[in-house]
């Protein structure tokens, strides 16, 4: 699903993604996206941040928590705060504009490449990781909490956490993170790491400056210093 008020823009992308192979459909505003999700159930969407009066950041963490589909963000806003913040509210990727339409669709390609090997990398054993008073439901993709609230996972955040929880008390270098979360299409000093890690800090209630669950190791990475136990 393509979300770009730019109409122009909005049926280029989605052509090129037609004669790509893909089943594309592109949307004005989040009303139409909304009413055509009803319809018609997207397996990504790439969505324009510059939406006229709409919170497309609000939009963005929707999708990721609600509807749980990943979601490609773009901006004719290419510093780093658009990026950051969309990486935040839980975008999986950010290209900006004008982008080249054969890097867009590697992008595409990549990303569910990568959701398609998080799921596939699990087995048909594994079921839930319990560790420090929390449970990671890798058949919902969830975080529950003690008292059995279910905190959501974007995307880039669970594939973060199952990376952690499945190399306890392991340093895990930025490198090997994006290995573990990315494969081949991550690069070298991707950032971003940092900011999934602080929002799985938030979600996990560890954001104060002494986080006991996931530690920053100075020069080297981060681990999850805590005992995991393996359920069915």
């Amino acid at each position: 699903m393509v979300v770009d008020s730019d109409r122009i823009a909005r049926a280029s992308l989605t052509d090129y993604l037609q004669k790509n192979g893909f089943s594309a459909r592109g949307t004005a505003d989040a009303n139409s996206l909304t009413r055509a999700g009803d319809q018609w159930r997207a397996d990504l969407a790439v969505l324009d941040l510059m939406l006229p009066n709409e919170d497309a950041l609000a939009l963005c963490a929707s999708l990721r928590e609600q509807v749980r589909i990943p979601v490609i963000a773009t901006s004719a806003k290419a510093d780093d705060v658009d990026r950051i913040l969309a990486l935040e509210v839980g975008a999986d990727d950010f290209i900006a504009k004008p982008f080249n339409m054969r890097e867009m669709l590697a992008r595409i390609r990549n990303v569910l490449r990568r959701c398609d090997a998080s799921l596939s990398t699990m087995g048909p054993g594994v079921g839930r990781y319990a560790f420090a008073g929390w449970t990671l439901d890798t058949a919902s993709r969830s975080l529950y909490a003690a008292n059995g609230e279910i905190v959501p996972l974007a995307g880039g955040e669970f594939e973060l956490l199952f990376a952690l929880v499945t190399n306890p008390n392991r340093v895990l270098t930025r490198d090997e993170l994006i290995e573990l979360t990315k494969g081949r299409g991550g690069q070298p000093f991707d950032r971003s790491i940092d900011v999934k890690i602080s929002r799985l800090r938030q979600r996990l209630r560890d954001h104060s400056q002494d986080s006991r669950i996931i530690r920053a190791i100075y020069g080297k990475g981060y681990v999850l210093a805590t005992q995991v136990a393996v359920k069915s």
